[in-house]
């Protein structure tokens, strides 16, 4: 645009000069014509008057030409301070300015999708205080309840001082074991766990799993199958990958119908290991399976206590397979819930 503009700024004053020379040579010819005083007066002056003519002329020029890149500016300016406004209306400039309009554009979109994230964040860490005040609140005053009626009345009959007593040891521990989770997924999130990794046996591993959940399955009625192939090697953290697995698996037992089945399959595809968990449940909603993996949240808020669990479980489950350079997805379709873990095979 700026080479443009100089060029058609030259063109301009050439053009002038060429055409004020033309006049100033016809009227010279016209006032030789003329034998009077004035006429004398003009032609000794007509280069006078040429120069003059020339430095009004381009003045007017200049002033044309520079006037539109201060308009430009002012445009540019105005377009600036729009940048941070709340609106989503595009910036619109003057066309040559076109590259300028979209690089504005960009940047007002940037600083909205910015805005957003930042109140998204903000939204987020109320949220999680919110659950985690009432997550923590709950045991917190069942254990104070229950120490406040065995102070109240010390000569309570053994058997109920013993209930009472099991019962805020219970909720004690369930607080203890939220307060150890929230500061794991902390360490984890901040990527300050160092995995122990090592040649393991995947096979081997979910099978061992399914043994020790056989207990927890069958106390509901469900079954419990697999279809893995042998001799799926990973290079991983074994402790970590038991505790993916295992948090997993107790979702699936938590929120899986009665007397229903859960599979695990594993195949290899390419250099990673598909491990997918499925259970047949209440169907979850497209818009809320981005929040599965948020801290304290329970899609089911109807089973808040009935499940025992702290929240965190898929929280640290996507922590730690993102350690490990994998992912963890969910999906839902015709009351089928899929859990979708992606490994690196180990070399």
């Amino acid at each position: 645009m700026e080479k443009k503009l100089c060029r058609q700024l030259f063109l301009s004053l050439s053009l002038y000069a060429a055409l004020g020379l033309a006049v100033t040579l016809v009227l010279d010819y016209i006032l030789a014509l003329f034998q009077n005083p004035i006429s004398v007066w003009l032609i000794q002056r007509i280069d006078l008057i040429y120069f003059f003519c020339l430095i009004f002329g381009f003045g007017g020029i200049f002033y044309r030409y520079w006037k539109k890149p201060w308009s430009y500016l002012n445009e540019v300016v105005q377009g600036a301070g729009r940048l941070h406004e709340q609106d989503s209306r595009p910036i619109e400039l003057s066309a040559p300015l076109g590259e300028v309009e979209n690089q504005m554009n960009q940047i007002k979109m940037s600083v909205l999708l910015s805005k957003q994230a930042a109140k998204m964040a903000e939204d987020k860490k109320n949220d999680l205080i919110m659950y985690l005040a009432h997550d923590i609140r709950t045991p917190l005053t069942t254990v104070i309840g229950y120490l406040s009626l065995l102070e109240e009345a010390p000569d309570m009959p053994v058997e109920q001082r013993t209930k009472y007593t099991g019962i805020a040891l219970e909720k004690a521990e369930r607080l203890e074991r939220l307060i150890n989770e929230l500061f794991e997924i902390t360490r984890l999130h901040a990527r300050t766990v160092a995995l122990k990794k090592e040649k393991l046996d995947l096979y081997c591993l979910l099978v061992q799993l399914a043994d020790e959940f056989y207990p927890i399955i069958s106390a509901k009625g469900n079954s419990l199958r697999l279809e893995i192939k042998e001799k799926m090697t990973v290079f991983a953290d074994a402790e970590k990958l038991v505790r993916v697995f295992s948090n997993i698996l107790k979702n699936a037992v938590s929120y899986s119908y009665p007397d229903t089945e859960i599979l695990i399959t594993a195949d290899v595809q390419g250099d990673f290991v598909n491990v997918d968990i499925q259970n047949q449940g209440d169907q979850i909603p497209q818009e809320r399976l981005g929040d599965i993996f948020e801290k304290f949240i329970r899609l089911d808020k109807a089973r808040l206590s009935d499940t025992g669990g702290t929240g965190l479980g898929l929280s640290i489950a996507e922590e730690i397979i993102r350690l490990h350079g994998g992912e963890i997805t969910v999906e839902s379709e015709e009351k089928m819930v899929t859990f979708h873990v992606r490994l690196p095979l180990s070399d």
